[in-house]
Formats: structure tokens, C-alpha cells, sequence
């Protein structure tokens, strides 16, 4: 399984459309995705690389095309994600010479969870 199938297969929900313009999106990733096996063993948590694609994939599935990151501009892990929470994803977009700039941010709980913010095209 890729890291695109275990994201594409956690989704929850997706995107809706937010009052101030954002979209937000719900994910849950089992156990037992292939995603925890070796992150950590003893204390399985998402790997803060699926948070980066989660927001680029996200902004494919708005945007309907796809999406390369040109650069990573800011990521911030605030806490461990556990298997079987519900990770949510609030999206802004913007689009300025071709350039897509995606701003993430994660929270499961009600508590922040980490934040991204990606340049894409």
C-alpha cells in the first residue's frame, strides 16, 4: 500500500467547503495500516511526512488536478497522532502566478495537532 492509498483510504470526509473560504476534511487512519508498522513499534504514531501530503492531496482533490510541492515553507508537529483518532483538516488555498499556496492545519480531540504550509504546482 502506498502512502497515496493509505490517505485516499482514511478519509473520512471531504472536502467541505468552509464559511470563511477554507475546506475541511476528516481522516482516521486503523491500526493497522501498513502506515504504523515501523513508526514506532512500541508507540505507533502518524509520520509528520503524511501530514505534508495530507494537505497536498487535499488540495488536488479541491483543485482537481494534480499537484507538485515546490517548497515546504512552514511545518510545525504539535503532538502525536495516534491510530484510530479522527484527524481533522482545516484548508485555505490560494492561487498567485501559477503557485497554489496551502495552508493546513491539524487537530484531533479539539487539541492542535501540527500545521503546514506548502507551495504547490
Amino acid at each position: 500500500m502506498t502512502m497515496r492509498d493509505s490517505i485516499s483510504a482514511a478519509r473520512k470526509s471531504g472536502p467541505q467547503p468552509q464559511p470563511d473560504g477554507a475546506h475541511a476534511f476528516e481522516f482516521n487512519f486503523s491500526a493497522d495500516d501498513p502506515t504504523f508498522a515501523g513508526h514506532f513499534p512500541s508507540r505507533p504514531i502518524l509520520p509528520g511526512v503524511f501530514q505534508l501530503e495530507i494537505v497536498r492531496m487535499a488540495a488536488e482533490w479541491i483543485e482537481n488536478r494534480p499537484l507538485a510541492v515546490q517548497e515546504i515553507a512552514k511545518a510545525k508537529f504539535q503532538r502525536p497522532i495516534l491510530p484510530g483518532e479522527t484527524l481533522k483538516l482545516n484548508l485555505q488555498l490560494s492561487e498567485a502566478d501559477g503557485i497554489v499556496s496551502a495552508r493546513g492545519t491539524f487537530s484531533c480531540g479539539g487539541q492542535a495537532a501540527g500545521e503546514a504550509f506548502l507551495k504547490l504546482s
